[in-house]
């Protein structure tokens, strides 16, 4: 398995268990050097749906009680690790990046540090959830991803905005 993208890389690689080998890993070593919950810490992401292609790059989900106020303790933790912060404004969540090596060129994982149980943690862990099963939902979230890679290939944010409209469809199902 090999994990990583260089910036506003998109492309798809088949399923790999291995992937939730290494987020298991990682996720004992965020344990280790954090002294977070392990229920806090979840496998999101494209490469937490069983037989989804995706992305080479592991997204990993961290609740916490509040962003504003926690001990930061835990960045430096996230840091022993081999995770920095990055300069990513995103509302209700904070993004941390692991890297190849440090030209900085390559991630392979994000973290997600986001408010525990409140809305965009319970938005990703039902999207990760649901199409793990619903089969149909699946192929045509792969369906979506495919397309985007025949008609065009201009970066990662060009790639969530073609899946946007699908995405915000399985959070809609939340409330029904």
């Amino acid at each position: 398995m090999k994990l990583g993208l260089k910036k506003d890389e998109v492309r798809l690689v088949d399923f790999t268990s291995e992937w939730n080998e290494e987020f298991n890993r990682i996720k004992m070593e965020i344990i280790d050097n954090t002294n977070l919950d392990g229920k806090r810490i979840e496998h999101i992401g494209s490469t937490a749906i069983k037989g989804m292609s995706a992305k080479p790059i592991l997204d990993i989900l961290i609740g916490m009680d509040a962003l504003h106020n926690f001990d930061e303790k835990i960045i430096s933790g996230l840091k022993n690790v081999g995770f920095l912060r990055l300069r990513v404004e995103r509302p209700g969540e904070i993004v941390f990046a692991k890297f190849t090596d440090n030209t900085y060129e390559v991630k392979t994982h994000f973290i997600h540090l986001v408010e525990f149980r409140k809305e965009l943690w319970n938005n990703l862990i039902f999207f990760r959830d649901y199409l793990n099963s619903n089969e149909t939902a699946k192929e045509q979230y792969l369906k979506i991803k495919m397309e985007y890679l025949k008609k065009s290939s201009k970066g990662i944010n060009e790639y969530t905005d073609f899946k946007e409209e699908f995405v915000k469809n399985i959070f809609n199902k939340i409330m029904e």
